[in-house]
């Protein structure tokens, strides 16, 4: 087997429309918002307003263009034109006849090609039309169905979020989206390679087995072989006789070592490698993968929903992952590994794949299998009906044909998801009596994809869609049952409404804050700068966005006066909203076995409910997260305390709590012997003294067990009597950045530094840090650019909540 990279020498022409574009080179992979870019034909889509006067690229057809010598090496060999993604309505041409089209930005495809090779110069051709034309005609054929958005997203097989979201702009591509080129073969190649993982338990004994299925393309009828090899463990070779195009081969593995998701143990891989041979012993092709043993289940007992891994139940510490780019092929392996490292320091355990986006590259699924991140993968349907009618039907079944063999090896895979809110959507928002009968995908969800994963992949559960409860008749979001989302607590409630739930896993909940200045002010030119001005609201995308901001922030903390306290007190806002939840659901373990946050990421600049903003930079919410996410946290309530540990041992000691006033002088306290088993809670009831204070508003509840501190006023800040804060603060040079000492003088409430206010590029280690009197704390800073430090001591670089007021026209 030979591959030959097509990837140079494109050039993009418009194919429709008046714009006159062509002989535009061309990037590929690519797309061609990114190639008109780098063209300087239009503007960077993410800066300020410029995505509302780009609408007509999604609306025109575009051609991308190359020619290429080819000298035949091997006349009897086969030669494909292997196409890994096209985006998404294309025809492929070469030499000027048509090889066929396609319509799924989600599968691959292969053309042979042999026959219309010429010796010498040879033209390709990819002709794309209009994903906005191919979708409403589709519409218009089948009739239209109901979605959150005025945009035909679930009539073509393409990521949903190119046609906008609440947190997304309108960007619809086109293009040539993954690789690209020719592979010469002769005799036969490996046409798909499925191999399944499993844990074999006798006892106390464990063994690892792997069932290799082959699918073999061939030229010829003579016998070959298969051989697999596990590394150096395990080899096997398995017989293809004379013309049989299917094997199947079975490894045994004597107790190999278990792949644990993080927190539970290790995560050993193997490589697997699967070779088709010849009867002479020439390797004819290879496939090679990684591959973990565990054993993953669904417990659905009772209404739960619990996954279990290697027989121990996981409670899910999660983040909601979108596309990180609206421009695939900007999210670099070292991006991703950026962002993946982002989510494992924050405590995370769980990536659920959300199903308006992709299925990711495979390697944020090797990096998964690193990790030790576990995978929720939904199938690529969000927020709408979508029509079951051919050829749409057949095109789903290829798209999940293919991704469900191609992501089977993967161990940080533990569920496949059919559909990210449209059972909800069918039986909650008014869908059923607007679709008058027509389909809507539950075809799809209760019967086409579940049949799809037993048949190929039988070693994960399958679950219909999120949220769910368990059976088609049942209400979708019940609490008491399967998955739900809370979304009124942004839309309508405070987020002290979380503790009214009592749920059994919750895939979705969040809260908004702005991205990081840095990164707000990169994408917007306004002058001023406001919470209101054009471009700021134009950078958020959700209905009524800054309005539900700004009641978030009502019960909490004062009206913000300037800009830069509407963008520190939100940001905090959105912090303390989603560690409030996490708390809350961590501390119902194991009734909850799952808190899933959203969202992790960004595609671009934007207000919304990511931890990590559109430029990558860390925002407040993320530090919140790393402290509710911790394997051992204290949830401190107005009258009890939840011990909550997430280690294989007990906790177990002395938990000391303690009312204080503002001054940070004790004004009860009481030492509780306690043990949390290990990956258990436990719940300690407080006495009158320590729950019920003389004055709310000067009074706190600190509780600390072996190191860790958990602090509650027993009011809202808006109304706590803080003194104004006072404390020695210092920063000095070091290698890379700055160190910041702090030293409290009086209470400080939830300290915070913001480098990327001086330096784009600074970060700091730590920030939302609570300091009582005398205490000190110490960030480091890193800056690769160097840093004013005196600035670092500074409003609005330094930040905390009983600041000394600020009027407007303060510098």
């Amino acid at each position: 087997m030979k591959h030959r990279p097509l990837h140079d020498g494109w050039t993009l022409r418009a194919a429709s429309g008046d714009s006159g574009i062509t002989g535009v080179p061309a990037t590929v992979p690519g797309c061609v918002h990114t190639d008109l870019m780098a063209a300087g034909l239009i503007d960077d889509p993410y800066l300020d307003a410029n995505e509302t006067r780009l609408t007509w690229i999604g609306r025109t057809d575009w051609a991308y263009e190359t020619s290429f010598h080819w000298e035949p090496d091997d006349p009897d060999a086969r030669v494909d034109l292997v196409c890994e993604g096209l985006d998404t309505v294309a025809t492929v041409m070469l030499n000027g006849r048509e090889l066929g089209t396609t319509a799924n930005m989600h599968r691959s495809y292969r053309f042979p090609v042999r026959d219309l090779l010429v010796e010498g110069a040879n033209s390709l051709c990819v002709l794309f039309g209009s994903p906005y034309e191919y979708a409403e005609r589709r519409r218009a054929e089948l009739g239209d169905r109901p979605g959150a958005y005025a945009e035909p997203y679930q009539f073509i097989r393409k990521m949903a979020c190119n046609f906008g979201w609440d947190w997304g702009p309108t960007l619809v591509t086109s293009g040539i989206w993954r690789p690209i080129g020719l592979e010469t073969w002769s005799v036969a190649r490996l046409a798909c390679v499925r191999p399944l993982v499993e844990v074999v338990r006798d006892g106390d004994r464990i063994d690892g087995k792997i069932t290799v299925h082959a699918q073999i393309e061939r030229q010829s009828d003579e016998p070959l072989d298969i051989r697999v090899s596990l590394g150096d463990l395990a080899k096997v070779v398995g017989a293809l006789p004379e013309g049989r195009a299917t094997a199947e081969v079975r490894v045994d593995v004597p107790a190999p070592e278990l792949w644990w998701p993080r927190g539970y143990g290790e995560q050993p891989l193997y490589d697997l490698t699967v070779e088709l041979v010849d009867a002479s012993g020439r390797v004819l092709d290879t496939w090679r993968r990684e591959v973990g043993f565990r054993s993953v289940r669904l417990d659905t007992d009772g209404g739960a929903f619990t996954i279990v891994v290697n027989d121990r139940p996981v409670f899910v510490k999660g983040v909601n992952w979108i596309p990180d780019d609206c421009f695939p092929t900007r999210v670099t392996p070292k991006r991703l590994a950026e962002r993946i490292d982002q989510a494992c320091r924050a405590g995370v355990n769980t990536l659920r794949v959300w199903g308006g986006g992709r299925y990711e590259c495979e390697e944020f699924y090797r990096l998964a299998d690193e990790k030790g991140l576990l995978v929720w993968q939904d199938f690529p349907f969000a927020c709408a009906a979508y029509p079951e009618e051919g050829p749409f039907r057949e095109e789903v079944e290829a798209e999940a044909r293919q991704n469900v063999v191609a992501l089977a090896h993967h161990p940080s895979l533990v569920l496949w998801c059919g559909n990210n809110e449209n059972i909800e959507g069918f039986h909650d928002w008014g869908w059923r009596e607007r679709l008058a009968g027509k389909s809507w995908g539950a075809g799809f969800y209760y019967d086409l994809l579940p049949s799809v994963v037993a048949e190929l992949d039988p070693t994960r559960p399958y679950w219909p869609g999120t949220p769910y409860s368990g059976a088609p008749d049942l209400p979708p979001n019940d609490p008491a049952r399967g998955t739900i989302h809370i979304w009124d607590v942004w839309n309508t409630r405070d987020y002290t409404h979380y503790a009214s739930y009592r749920p059994r896993f919750v895939a979705e909940f969040g809260f908004q804050g702005p991205p990081t200045y840095a990164t707000l002010r990169r994408a917007v030119s306004d002058d001023p700068l406001t919470p209101t001005s054009p471009g700021v609201l134009h950078h958020q995308k959700a209905d009524d966005g800054h309005g539900k901001l700004m009641r978030g922030l009502e019960g909490h903390f004062r009206t913000p006066r300037t800009f830069d306290d509407w963008h520190y007190l939100t940001q905090l806002n959105q912090a303390r909203a989603i560690a409030f939840g996490v708390e809350h659901l961590r501390a119902l373990a194991p009734h909850c076995m799952g808190a899933i946050v959203w969202q992790l990421n960004d595609c671009w600049p934007v207000t919304s409910w990511s931890a990590v903003d559109g430029d990558g930079r860390r925002k407040p919410l993320w530090y919140a997260l790393r402290r509710a996410y911790a394997d051992r946290l204290l949830v401190v309530r107005p009258t009890s305390v939840t011990v909550v540990n997430d280690t294989a041992e007990p906790w177990t000691g002395r938990l000391t709590v303690t009312r204080i006033n503002v001054a940070g002088e004790p004004l009860a306290e009481e030492t509780f012997e306690v043990t949390a088993e290990p990956r258990g809670v436990a719940a300690v009831e407080l006495p009158g003294p320590l729950a019920t204070p003389s004055y709310p508003m000067l009074e706190l509840l600190v509780a600390e067990l072996d190191g860790v501190r958990a602090l509650r006023p027993f009011a809202e800040d808006r109304d706590m009597a803080y003194p104004e804060a006072r404390m020695e603060a210092h920063a000095e040079s070091a290698t890379g950045g700055a160190v910041v000492t702090v030293t409290a003088q009086t209470l400080v409430r939830d300290l915070a530094i913001f480098p990327d206010r001086l330096d784009p590029a600074a970060s700091v280690d730590d920030m939302l840090v609570t300091l009582l009197p005398g205490e000190t704390a110490r960030f480091r800073v890193t800056s690769p650019g160097g840093l004013d430090t005196a600035a670092l001591t500074t409003y609005p670089v330094l930040r905390c909540v009983n600041e000394t007021p600020r009027r407007p026209t303060d510098p």
